[in-house]
C-alpha cells in the first residue's frame, strides 16, 4: 500500500495518466459508457493521489449514498431521508474529525491515513442534494457509475464548485465535442486563475520577504497591533482569500470547459455588493445557494412569522461556519455574518417606514463600502487562531489612539494597497469597456449621405483588425489588466526593501494541477 500511495502520489505519473484517460473519452465520443468510465478512471486515479485512503473513503460514500437513493426511490418518507441526512453527517463528523482524535490512541496510528478526507465537506454535500432532491420527486435515475462520476469529477472533487446532479448528469450523457469557444475560453480562464492563485494569492501570503505577509502577521498571536494594522491585515486576508478560491474556481470551472463541460459560476465580484444579502449571493455561490434550498428555505417554511425567518436565517449562517470547520472562530464567523442578514432585513423594513429617501446612487455607494467594512471585520474570526486574538484586534480597530501605531513591515502595506489598487481598476476598466461594447451594438448606422454616427468606430477609419483587437481586450480583461495588481506592489516593495531576496513560497490554501 506504502508503494502504491508513493507511485500515485508521484504528480508527473498521475498527471499524465489523467490527461491520457481523458483524451480516450473525449475520443469515445460514439459510447457515453465508455466515456463515463475513462473520465471516473481518471477521477479516481486524480484523487488518489491525495492518497488511497481517502479514495476509499470517496468510493464508500458513492456506493452508499447511490442505495440510500435506490431505497428514498422506492419509499419516500421524511425517515428514509433523515436516515440518509444522518448517515452522511456521521461519515462526515468521524473521518474528519473523530479521526483525529483516535490517531492519539498508539493502538490507533495507523488510523491517521483515513484523518480529514480532502475535499469531503464537498462531495459530501453533492451527495445529500442528490438525496433532497430525491425526496422532492425530481426525475433523477443515473446509473452507478454515472453517480460516482458526479461524486469523483476531478475539476470539483477537492474544493469544489458544490454541483448538482440535475445540471451535470445530462452533460455526461451527451457527447462530449468541446468547440474552438470551449477550448479558448478553457485557456483563459485557467490562465486567470493561475495568475489570481499563484501570483496575487501567494504574494499577499507570504509576503515580499520572511514574516512580511498575511500568514505570518496572524501567527503571531502576542504581537501588538495598531488600528490601522489590524485593517490592512483583514483587507489583505479578504483578498487573499478571494484570489485564491476564486483562482481556483476559474482553474476548475476552465479545466471543466476544455472536455465540454459547463458549471456553474462561483463567485460575482462579491466585493462590490451593496448589502450583505448581496455579498452571499456572489460570494461562494455554489455553497449559498446548498444552503438556502435545503436549509433555510425549508427551516423557514417549518413556522410562518417575521421572526422564525429570522432565526432560520441566523441558524443557517451558523451551519455555514460550521460547515468550514467544527471550530469556536468559524462559528462565530457564521453567526456574525448570520446577524448582519438579519439585521439588514430589519433595516429594510424599517427603512420603508420613513419618509425620507436618499438618493439612490449615494445610498449604493455608501452601503457598498459599508457592506465591504462589515465583511472584512468578518475575517477576524475566520483567520485569527482563537477567539481571544480576534477579540483582541477587534478592539485595536475601536481604539483611535492605537492608529498611530504601525507595526507591519512597510512592504506589506504597499502590496496590499497595490492589489487593492489594481483591482478596482480592473473593476473600472471592465465597466468602461462593457459600456463602450453596449453602445456599439446599439449605434445607429448611417443611412444618409454625409451622416457619421459618432459612436461608431468603424466610421473614424478603424478597420476590423482594430475593432477585432479593441473587442478582445474588452472580452478577456484580465489578460492585460491582471498585472495592474501587482507590478505597483512588485516595484515599491523592491524599492523600500532595498532590493533584499524575495520570500520563499508557502504551501497553497488549496492544492490542484
Amino acid at each position: 500500500m506504502d508503494v502504491l500511495t508513493t507511485a500515485l502520489a508521484s504528480g508527473r505519473v498521475r498527471y499524465t495518466l489523467c490527461a491520457l484517460l481523458v483524451c480516450t473519452a473525449v475520443a469515445a465520443r460514439r459510447s457515453a459508457r465508455a466515456r463515463q468510465l475513462a473520465l471516473l478512471l481518471a477521477s479516481w486515479l486524480f484523487y488518489a493521489g491525495w492518497g488511497a485512503a481517502f479514495l476509499a473513503v470517496l468510493i464508500f460514500s458513492s456506493a452508499m449514498n447511490y442505495s440510500l437513493g435506490a431505497l428514498l426511490r422506492k419509499r419516500v418518507t421524511a425517515g428514509c431521508l433523515w436516515a440518509g441526512v444522518a448517515a452522511n453527517i456521521a461519515l462526515l463528523g468521524f473521518f474528519k474529525y473523530g479521526t483525529t482524535a483516535l490517531v492519539a490512541d498508539p493502538r490507533l496510528g495507523f488510523i491517521h491515513v483515513f484523518a480529514r478526507p480532502i475535499g469531503m465537506s464537498f462531495w459530501t454535500f453533492q451527495a445529500l442534494s442528490y438525496l433532497f432532491d430525491i425526496y422532492r420527486e425530481e426525475e433523477l435515475n443515473p446509473s452507478l457509475l454515472e453517480f460516482c462520476l458526479y461524486m469523483a469529477f476531478a475539476p470539483t472533487v477537492i474544493t469544489g464548485p458544490i454541483c448538482r446532479l440535475p445540471a451535470l448528469l445530462p452533460q455526461f450523457r451527451q457527447p462530449i465535442s468541446p468547440t474552438g469557444s470551449d477550448i479558448s475560453v478553457g485557456v483563459s480562464r485557467v490562465l486567470q486563475g493561475l495568475f489570481m492563485k499563484m501570483v496575487v494569492a501567494e504574494i499577499l501570503g507570504a509576503g515580499w520577504q520572511p514574516g512580511a505577509g498575511v500568514n505570518a502577521a496572524f501567527d503571531r498571536v502576542n504581537q501588538p497591533l495598531g488600528g490601522l494594522d489590524v485593517w490592512f491585515l483583514v483587507i489583505g486576508f479578504g483578498f487573499q482569500l478571494f484570489f485564491d478560491f476564486a483562482g481556483y474556481s476559474h482553474i476548475v470551472i476552465g479545466a471543466a470547459r476544455l472536455i465540454g463541460i459547463r458549471l456553474e459560476e462561483n463567485f460575482d465580484k462579491p466585493y462590490l455588493s451593496p448589502t450583505p444579502a448581496a455579498f452571499w449571493t456572489r460570494w461562494h455561490m455554489s455553497l449559498s445557494s446548498w444552503i438556502r434550498d435545503y436549509v433555510f428555505l425549508p427551516m423557514a417554511s417549518l413556522r410562518r412569522g417575521r421572526w422564525w425567518a429570522y432565526v432560520s436565517l441566523f441558524l443557517s449562517m451558523v451551519i455555514v461556519g460550521l460547515w468550514h470547520e467544527a471550530k469556536a472562530t468559524f462559528i462565530v464567523w457564521g453567526a456574525y455574518h448570520g446577524i448582519l442578514l438579519v439585521s439588514h432585513r430589519i433595516g429594510q423594513q424599517m427603512k420603508r417606514s420613513l419618509s425620507y429617501q436618499m438618493p439612490r446612487k449615494v445610498g449604493i455607494a455608501l452601503s457598498g463600502v459599508a457592506t465591504f467594512c462589515l465583511v472584512s471585520v468578518g475575517w477576524l474570526f475566520f483567520r485569527a487562531p482563537t477567539i481571544s486574538q480576534a477579540l483582541r484586534m477587534f478592539r485595536a480597530m475601536l481604539m483611535p489612539k492605537s492608529y498611530v501605531v504601525l507595526s507591519l513591515p512597510l512592504t506589506y502595506y504597499a502590496i496590499t494597497s497595490a492589489v487593492v489598487l489594481g483591482w478596482a481598476l480592473c473593476q473600472v476598466a471592465e465597466t468602461l469597456l462593457n459600456r463602450w461594447r453596449t453602445m456599439q451594438k446599439e449605434a445607429p448606422i448611417a443611412e444618409t449621405p454625409g451622416i457619421v454616427s459618432p459612436l461608431s468606430l468603424k466610421n473614424v477609419g478603424l478597420n476590423v483588425a482594430a475593432l477585432e483587437l479593441v473587442e478582445f481586450g474588452a472580452s478577456r480583461k484580465w489578460w492585460w489588466l491582471g498585472p495592474l495588481i501587482v507590478v505597483i506592489g512588485l516595484f515599491t516593495g523592491l524599492a523600500i526593501n532595498d532590493l533584499r531576496p524575495a520570500a520563499p513560497r508557502t504551501p497553497f490554501m488549496y492544492t490542484l494541477f
